[in-house]
């Protein structure tokens, strides 16, 4: 209320004041000129004389002040109203945002009928909450998901305890492969921890940049993964040329890491996944290609969003859905482009493009 006011103030000033001195300057043009100097009567040409006092000065003076002093008072009413009336949609559009952003972030302030600032103002601020509402509803989406998540393993060994407890038959070869059941979804819930861990990391942003070899981070990464890609049968072929950039290697290493899991979780028998990076002057990238189930163009960018599956058809089941979110995050904490598209035959092409090592480039 103080700077609606204050603002209102101002303008006030703004509108009255030069009015005001126009005006006295108006006034003071007469009264200088009647208090000059003339020549004497019958004295043309001659050295002037002063001319005697004009009693009709002082009459003019008073009614010109009081004139200018109603005028004042006149301009700074104006000036107050006219104000007023230019600030009132501020005022609207304040308390409008102020109960959408207090009670429903689903309004809008919806200002149609105006063509100006206060209308960019009004769609500025509907673009801003219509950002905050999806920020919200996939922060509530997020953390449903995260606590089915983390909920569904707990229960699952809660369960598998209380019936080797009640069964009074129980040896010890039936205790032994419950304990190994536990141990393994307790493996799970490590993972899911890992991977939720990994995107709030990323997500954080990097602090530090170190200079990374994407040819060796991502030979590293296929060399851990080539016995489980021949387990499944699926073929991996490399075409690794030198791409440095800039970055955090843990997080790049897990982007690599999750592309690759992707990649080999969501394929065919006798499938195939092609691994590749590339530089040149500007950037790096390195480009994961799979084979798989056809995925619908329309689904590619849920595909990036925690806690999302295509289906059901993948090779093995201990995924959670945070890989390419997770892929996501670390991109854009470093500065890169993510883009995927749907194979024809199948599967996903999916090239990171980072930016090129700044030491490269001054080459």
């Amino acid at each position: 209320m103080i700077r609606r006011r204050t603002l209102q103030l101002q303008l006030t000033l703004l509108y009255a004041v030069p009015f005001m001195i126009s005006g006295a300057l108006l006034l003071a043009i007469p009264l200088v000129g009647m208090n000059q100097t003339q020549p004497a009567p019958g004295q043309g040409g001659g050295v002037p004389h002063p001319v005697e006092p004009n009693t009709e000065v002082h009459p003019l003076l008073g009614a010109s002040a009081l004139g200018y002093a109603v005028m004042v008072v006149v301009s700074l009413l104006l000036g107050w109203f006219i104000a007023g009336r230019f600030l009132r949609p501020l005022r609207v559009i304040t308390a409008t945002a102020r109960d959408i952003s207090a009670t429903n972030l689903h309004r809008r302030l919806g200002i149609a009928d105006r063509k100006d600032e206060f209308a960019e103002l009004a769609h500025t601020l509907d673009d801003l909450f219509e950002r905050l509402q999806h920020s919200f509803d996939a922060q509530r989406h997020f953390v449903a998901n995260a606590s089915h998540e983390l909920r569904t393993p707990l229960t699952a060994e809660r369960a598998l305890l209380q019936v080797a407890l009640a069964d009074p038959d129980a040896d010890t070869p039936t205790l032994r492969a419950a304990c190994e059941e536990v141990l393994a979804l307790g493996r799970h819930q490590e993972r899911l921890i890992a991977g939720l861990l990994t995107l709030a990391t990323s997500e954080q942003g990097v602090e530090h940049h170190e200079p990374i070899e994407l040819a060796d981070v991502t030979a590293r990464a296929v060399r851990e993964r080539r016995p489980e890609a021949e387990r499944l049968g699926l073929l991996l072929q490399t075409d690794l040329a030198q791409a440095p950039v800039t970055g955090d290697p843990a997080l790049v290493e897990s982007l690599i890491a999750n592309l690759l899991d992707n990649a080999l979780r969501y394929n065919t028998g006798g499938g195939e996944v092609r691994v590749t990076t590339a530089a040149d002057d500007a950037t790096a990238r390195v480009v994961i290609e799979n084979s798989g189930p056809v995925v619908p163009p329309e689904q590619i960018e849920g595909l990036f969003e925690p806690f999302r599956r295509l289906g059901r058809q993948r090779l093995h089941h201990d995924g959670h859905g945070l890989g390419l979110a997770i892929v996501r995050a670390i991109a854009s904490a470093h500065g890169a482009r993510v883009h995927a598209t749907a194979r024809a035959e199948g599967g996903l092409h999916i090239e990171v493009t980072f930016p090129g090592d700044p030491a490269r480039q001054r080459r």
